[in-house]
């Protein structure tokens, strides 16, 4: 069948969806081991599960399974797909297992990527109710990220007994849409009783020190505490103002307290899916919650999770913050590439990337070959699966085969998309095989490195940098750090993520370049440094044709052009 014919059969996502009859979450959850009792229903096809279903006894202490990537397209090369897909084959296999995936963001959902639930045959669902309000988790966290904000201009107008300097403000309000226009604005204009003026700006919802606060908390407590430690402002006399210090943390916790519960649906095929959080890997940490991804090890034998972007972004923060802060260590990692990704990477036009170039393939392999060497910096077996696309040809698949095989690396193939779980079996087998090879993981840095010297490791080890290079601010930055007392704390890079660089323009596997620091934000809350480089910004804009133009309400209720 050519490939205008495989196109012309394929159905939507929405299509295969609407296709499939599922069980109602409540069995899926019962065969699980979970009591009805810590069920918080949604209807019938999603549940929340109370985290006090951690403290029941479970016989399964399941092996955890990273999935990666290589340095993606604008599209994405199918982490979610894979990982979906992934888990499918296990269960095609017989296996207990689980998904711990983050939440989709409205940003991205009406921008450039669409959905964030799979697609094909390797979906979870309901896919537009994940896609667009879901459970409200991403509400809460806005509504909790902008009560501080509110609290904050409140207190300066009421008399400001803390002192608050409004220029030395470093909270700034959410949203979850891309909007570039609200990246800076002036607020507190109009006269007296509208506030006092100043400077402020939104950034959107996943990059909210909230959401990776919530996504790191390993409970109520540690929640609390969280928050209670998260730099706002500076008073006139440049001492930190904490959150604790505003005294309004139960409201926050108040504000909090039904989206702390990880939130379960289904794939497709009656694979379980903890779905929660839902932090950018180029912005924030990008990885789901830590109480998602325990209660999938706690109620199965394997679960699959993943980390956004590619290995230079999210699986290192995966590593270096979520892992080191919750105390786990996956058995394995899977790193996705796509063909296309690579003919990208070799220097292929981004508009001819279905059509067959062995030749800029092989040119691309270096990106490759980069992410291979970086998952080996941690110490972890991993398994290579090539996402296959209709429009890959045998040759190029057999291609990217046989040069990661040539590395004694094990290599699947996998046609999920198409062909569900059982498209997934190859890969499936070789990462139960893998992960037998299981071995700790190594950090990239040590918690008492210098803040400098973390960074530059990361540069080095993961992106390929000669070296770094800091703006004027980002010094003034290492010294208020140095001031406070956090340079214990790691570091989250907010970098390109089309690029091993800091450059976006840069494909491949660039050399010789330096890594710019313009700026470093404190998240004490979450327990992180944010380190900005290029030109990366936390608040994305939309593009020319955003997805929205695409979304429809059909008569029959179902909405279409998400995923």
């Amino acid at each position: 069948m050519s490939l205008l014919e495989l196109k012309s059969v394929m159905l939507s996502n929405s299509e295969i969806a609407k296709s499939v009859t599922t069980k109602p979450i409540k069995e899926i959850a019962s065969a699980m081991g979970i009591n009805e009792s810590d069920m918080i229903p949604y209807g019938t096809e999603i549940t929340k599960v109370h985290i006090n279903a951690l403290n029941k006894p479970q016989n399964n202490s399941g092996k955890l399974i990273l999935v990666s990537a290589t340095t993606p397209t604008k599209a994405g090369e199918g982490k979610t797909t894979t990982s979906i897909g992934l888990a499918q084959g296990m269960k095609k296999l017989g296996e207990s297992v689980c998904l711990a995936l983050r939440e989709p963001s409205l940003g991205p959902c009406m921008g450039i990527k669409g959905g964030a639930t799979g697609g094909g045959y390797a979906q979870i669902v309901p896919n537009s109710r994940i896609n667009l309000h879901f459970t409200g988790d991403f509400h809460a966290i806005t509504s909790a990220n902008n009560l501080i904000s509110a609290m904050i201009d409140n207190h300066i107008y009421h008399r400001n007994l803390l002192n608050i300097d409004p220029r030395r403000i470093v909270w700034r309000r959410v949203m979850d849409m891309n909007d570039r226009s609200l990246r800076n604005i002036v607020v507190g204009l109009g006269g007296k009783a509208h506030g006092v003026p100043r400077e402020g700006g939104f950034d959107i919802t996943a990059a909210s020190e909230i959401m990776a606060i919530l996504c790191l908390s390993n409970d109520l407590e540690d929640l609390r505490n969280r928050l209670d430690r998260t730099l706002l402002a500076y008073n006139h006399d440049g001492e930190p103002i904490y959150l604790k210090d505003l005294e309004f943390t139960g409201s926050l916790m108040a504000l909090l307290s039904d989206a702390i519960h990880p939130n379960l649906v289904q794939s497709l095929e009656g694979c379980p899916a903890f779905v929660h959080g839902g932090p950018f890997a180029n912005i924030a940490h990008g990885c789901n919650s830590v109480i998602a991804t325990k209660m999938a090890m706690h109620h199965s034998d394997w679960a699959i999770t993943e980390a956004g972007f590619g290995f230079d972004l999210g699986a290192e923060k995966f590593f270096d913050i979520k892992c080191q802060s919750a105390g786990l260590d996956p058995a394995a990692v899977v790193l996705v590439t796509t063909v296309r990704a690579l003919k990208l990477h070799g220097g292929k036009n981004a508009e001819e990337l279905e059509n067959e170039d062995l030749t800029a393939l092989t040119d691309g392999l270096s990106n490759l070959d980069k992410h291979i060497e970086s998952v080996q910096q941690f110490n972890k077996p991993m398994v290579v699966a090539l996402n296959r696309f209709i429009s890959d040809t045998d040759a190029e698949v057999e291609l990217v085969r046989k040069h990661v095989e040539s590395k004694g690396i094990r290599f699947a193939e996998s046609r999920h998309f198409t062909e569900g779980g059982k498209g997934s079996v190859e890969l499936a087998k070789a990462v139960i095989e893998v992960a037998d090879t299981s071995r700790k993981f190594i950090p990239l840095y040590d918690k008492t490195d210098s803040v400098f010297k973390k960074i530059k490791k990361v540069s080095q080890k993961m992106y390929g940098a000669k070296d770094i290079a800091f703006t004027k601010d980002a010094e003034r930055d290492l010294l208020q750090i140095k001031k406070l007392g956090l340079e214990h704390l790691p570091v989250c890079i907010a970098k390109a993520p089309s690029s091993l660089s800091d450059d976006p323009k840069l494909h491949g596997r660039p050399k010789d370049f330096f890594v710019t620091v313009r700026g470093i934000q404190i998240n004490s809350g979450a327990g992180f440094l944010v380190v900005l480089t290029g030109n990366i910004m936390r608040m994305p804009g939309l593009p020319k044709s955003p997805v929205a133009l695409k979304i429809e309400l059909q008569a029959d209720g179902t909405i279409t052009g998400v995923g």
